[in-house]
């Protein structure tokens, strides 16, 4: 093996296999040779390789493919093996100033980013569908929840919303890391940086990134930015697996509130009545899927001294398995949503279920009246608890034993009584910032259309950098 070379002696293919980390490195193949590339033009450029070199190099490089690499403990050491054998020992001088620890750590942040940007566009493809669906939907009355029990009627778009506004969260935070990730540690070598006259700006330039991670020996040894993205894509699932589970609520029979397009269920082996919405039940399922990546990389990483340990290796693949899991959750959550039947009629009728007016009625109670809130709150909660639909006379019976008043002699009559009972009128009434009220939802609906259009353009500017860096690189003979 080519590391091992006078220093070591024969492995055992069962030690080669518990250190290798070639199946993981599968992620980072492509970023090995872009990394390969750039230092070399760098190197080429501070006149450490001839131009003569640097081509033999790059045409060699140019030809190698994942496929034809032979055995080794990382793709590292099997692309420059393979280069080796291809055109001879000129092919070591690419590692002229490099260290694997570098190498790798470069390679990681590489690929995370291009991870990032595609969750970012996929985020923002699920808060679109729940945006545009909430904007068909300002007038449909809900029932709301808490507790999961009827609590106010509210409308459908202001639900919907709901979960946009917490993508819209996610996206943030997505976008803050990739800031964090796109930092070059190239040049740090092992940890100490070299005493060949290299220059890491360039390398960062060529690449694409926005700086660099300037500590060698933190940039060879910290996976921080790694655990970021998973807390990021942790917090995600957790907000994916509260859509999920509602969308596994509402298509019951016993909500009945909606129907799931039949892409994203599936039936019975012995039940052919079944649609089963195996797809939210998975998304739910693979949060803690994610969750497991997240705590097992923090346990790989916690307790490392400075500053390269190889246990980082096992970080790694924690991180393809959480981003690429939460990449496909976010799909289809967004196309169960973009999809789903909303049955609005049974949605309104059920929007006044276990009184869930009493609120209102209290607050109706409070304007009319004027009487404290808190003994309006107990004359309805009497009421409530004799079930049923209050009458005037019922409420003026309830009133008049709890707080020695009639609200029929204060102005609350049989009108205002029936508005306060209506769910329609309810959510009408609740027009302030953030509300359920149509005017106000649809307003919301509109704002959040235009931002994730601006995330939108901000994803395509960033993905634009990076790809116009590497195309030029690419070109470099």
């Amino acid at each position: 093996m080519l590391l091992r070379g006078e220093r070591l002696g024969e492995i055992s293919g069962e030690v080669l296999e518990f250190i290798s980390s070639r199946e993981a490195d599968r992620w980072i193949f492509e970023a090995d040779l872009l990394v390969d590339r750039a230092h070399l033009v760098m190197l080429k450029e501070r006149g450490l390789i001839s131009p003569e070199e640097f081509s033999e190099i790059v045409a060699g490089l140019d030809g190698i493919e994942e496929e034809s690499l032979g055995e080794g403990e990382d793709v590292h050491e099997a692309i420059e093996a393979e280069l080796i054998a291809r055109i001879g020992a000129v092919g070591g001088r690419m590692h002229t100033g490099r260290s694997r620890n570098d190498e790798v750590a470069t390679c990681i942040r590489i690929v995370l980013r291009g991870e990032l940007l595609s969750l970012m566009a996929e985020v923002n493809g699920l808060a679109r569908a729940l945006a545009e669906r909430a904007d068909e939907n300002v007038e449909s009355i809900i029932p709301g929840f808490t507790h999961l029990q009827h609590a106010q009627p509210t409308t459908l778009a202001h639900h919907l919303l709901a979960h946009a506004d917490a993508l819209l969260r996610d996206f943030e935070r997505l976008r803050d890391t990739y800031s964090r990730v796109n930092r070059s540690p190239l040049g740090a070598a092992a940890f100490a940086s070299t005493g060949f006259d290299i220059d890491r700006n360039r390398t960062a330039e060529l690449l694409g990134f926005e700086g660099l991670v300037e500590n060698s020996m933190d940039a060879v040894s910290t996976r921080d930015f790694l655990l970021e993205a998973l807390s990021n894509s942790a917090i995600l699932m957790a907000n994916l697996s509260r859509l999920a589970e509602e969308l596994i609520l509402w298509s019951t029979s016993e909500f009945g509130y909606m129907e799931l397009d039949d892409l994203f269920t599936s039936t019975s082996s012995i039940m052919p009545q079944k649609k089963n919405p195996d797809t939210a039940e998975l998304v739910r399922g693979k949060t803690g899927s994610v969750f497991g990546s997240l705590i097992a990389a923090f346990t790989i990483c916690k307790a490392l001294p400075m500053s390269y340990n190889r246990d980082l290796q096992e970080a790694t693949p924690n991180l393809w398995r959480g981003l690429s899991t939460t990449r496909v959750a976010v799909r289809i959550m967004a196309g169960s949503v973009g999809s789903a039947k909303f049955k609005t009629d049974r949605l309104e009728a059920a929007s006044g279920a276990g009184f869930s007016t009493a609120t209102e009625l209290a607050d109706s109670l409070v304007r009319k009246t004027k009487i404290p809130f808190r003994t309006a709150h107990q004359i309805v909660g009497a009421l409530a608890a004799e079930g049923g639909t209050p009458t005037i006379r019922d409420l003026d019976e309830a009133a008049e034993r709890i707080a020695g008043l009639r609200p029929s002699e204060r102005g609350f009559g049989e009108k205002e009584l029936m508005a306060a009972l209506d769910p329609r009128e309810n959510v009408a009434a609740r027009s302030g910032t953030g509300g359920p009220a149509p005017a106000e939802t649809m307003r919301m609906a509109a704002d959040r259309l235009e931002r994730i259009k601006e995330n939108e353009r901000l994803v395509g500017e960033m993905r634009e950098k990076v790809d116009s860096a590497l195309a030029a690189l690419r070109e470099m003979r």
